[in-house]
């Protein structure tokens, strides 16, 4: 995985010499900022320590001419000329442009990605539709991620579902963000681009909100307001925050000296 059937050392030769060629150069303002470019091999091929792009690594496109592209990664700096067949396109973080069914998975089965880690990518059986890629085990096999056809509606709508439909594609990620709703998982972060910006988010348990009860300020008396004994205020249905609102009201009103306001205190 992440390799592509070598060409010899042919390959190499041309590699060098466009670096050669090239010098230095300025990057390309593309036209279209909304995207990033990925790589989906490792390049060079002949070994796994001498590549200088690997497959899944965000790439900063250099010279975009012809069938050979300057590029460099943003992993790790360096730069090659690759193919730009071993390129695509991402918008959105999420939706990936012309990459088969078995790359998709490749890339989801790349570290960092999670239950729930996803992407769109256009549809290999239906031209003009997608599919959605979703990673629903933490095992690295091919039945750890789970493909869905998005249709399309005459009217531009789209579905996974008949009884729920999107005017877009983004609404529809954003459903299923939320609620599952008869996929396997719902969707958590896009596939991980290493380079990019979307640091993993670690998921886990979600936290157990912890509420004190309801106070009765008739129960309430001045040593769980006043108290500086940590066991006396770890006990007190008195939050810190409220303790040390009423006491900065106290010494704001200058009313009351707060010497005396123990003494003073009534509830």
């Amino acid at each position: 995985m992440g390799s592509h059937p070598s060409k010899g050392r042919r390959r190499s030769n041309v590699v060098a010499s466009l670096l050669n060629q090239a010098g230095a150069m300025e990057p390309v303002i593309l036209e279209n900022n909304r995207y990033v470019v990925i790589s989906l091999y490792n390049y060079p091929t002949e070994g796994q320590s001498d590549c200088s792009i690997r497959v899944g690594e965000r790439l900063n496109v250099l010279s975009d001419e012809g069938d050979w592209w300057k590029v460099s990664s943003s992993a790790t700096g360096r730069e090659s000329f690759i193919p730009c067949s071993y390129i695509a396109k991402v918008f959105h973080r999420w939706q990936f442009e012309s990459i088969s069914r078995e790359k998709a998975e490749e890339l989801l089965l790349q570290p960092y990605n999670q239950i729930g880690s996803f992407m769109i990518r256009d549809s290999q059986t239906h031209s003009g539709a997608y599919s959605l890629s979703i990673r629903r085990s933490t095992a690295s096999t091919v039945g750890a991620v789970k493909h869905y056809r998005i249709h399309q509606l005459q009217n531009g709508w789209f579905y996974i579902s008949p009884s729920l439909t999107f005017s877009s594609l983004s609404h529809l990620v954003d459903h299923y963000s939320e609620v599952a709703d008869g996929l396997c998982c719902m969707l958590r972060e896009p596939c991980f681009i290493q380079g990019s910006n979307n640091v993993p988010v670690m998921t886990g348990p979600q936290p157990m909100a912890v509420r004190k009860p309801t106070i009765n300020w008739k129960d309430v008396d001045s040593s769980m307001i006043f108290s500086r004994d940590a066991e006396t205020k770890e006990e007190s249905p008195v939050s810190e925050g409220l303790r040390e609102a009423i006491t900065s009201y106290l010494y704001m009103t200058e009313e009351i000296n707060c010497e005396d306001c123990i003494s003073d205190w009534k509830t």
